[in-house]
């Protein structure tokens, strides 16, 4: 039988700091009695509506707790009661790694396995940051849109990268993403959902199942 999503986990508003900026998030911290590894959840595009609060986003959550990760989500700068402006991306790598780095310093949460995960514009700040950074451990990035831009200059990925897009997703196409899965070398994989689009709608169960079973496997 596969695997559908958890009922929510409760989770707490917390605010921390990116910088000079507050910026605004809901976590989700381990039991008080265990050690968890932690995953950060990044929203797609601030300017076209996206926020902490959306469906591939809370799929990907799911996802997480089904594999008992501690989790925060977050508005990126500017975006709801989170301070600053839209910063094309620079900014907002910036407040994903801080995210992680609040997220770590919690009680319970272990820092040795620490995933930094993204849908859409959010895919695109946590393939930026957690390339680059060496508290990432895993990435996981859903419908990457590799058809706006090259993500592939960071050469062979250090660390284990997942890629999802849905086959009719015209932000992510397969080609696209294959000829990227080459570039970052045998720490990639790809999965496919079958029969939907960018947006995901009514395929999330199937998604955090697929995000969880492929975990499970690097």
């Amino acid at each position: 039988m596969a695997e559908t999503r958890t009922e929510n986990r409760k989770e707490e508003h917390v605010t921390f700091r990116s910088g000079e900026l507050t910026l605004e998030g809901l976590l989700a911290r381990p039991p008080a009695d265990a050690s968890q590894p932690c995953a950060v959840v990044c929203h797609p595009h601030p300017l076209y509506g996206g926020s902490m609060h959306n469906n591939v986003v809370e799929a990907v959550l799911a996802a997480m707790w089904l594999l008992g990760h501690a989790t925060l989500r977050f508005n990126f700068r500017g975006v709801g009661a989170s301070e600053g402006g839209h910063d094309g991306g620079r900014g907002e790598r910036d407040d994903a790694l801080a995210a992680l780095a609040f997220l770590a310093s919690q009680p319970g949460v272990r820092k040795d396995a620490a995933v930094l995960a993204g849908y859409s514009f959010g895919a695109m700040a946590a393939m930026g940051a957690g390339l680059a950074s060496d508290e990432v451990a895993r990435i996981v990035a859903v419908a990457l849109p590799v058809a706006m831009g090259d993500f592939s200059a960071g050469g062979i990925a250090r660390k284990p990268v997942l890629l999802l897009s849905g086959d009719s997703d015209s932000y992510s196409p397969i080609s696209r993403l294959r000829s990227l899965q080459a570039a970052l070398g045998e720490s990639a994989q790809l999965e496919i959902i079958a029969g939907t689009d960018h947006f995901f709608g009514g395929k999330e169960d199937e998604l955090a199942a697929a995000i969880a079973a492929a975990m499970r496997k690097f």
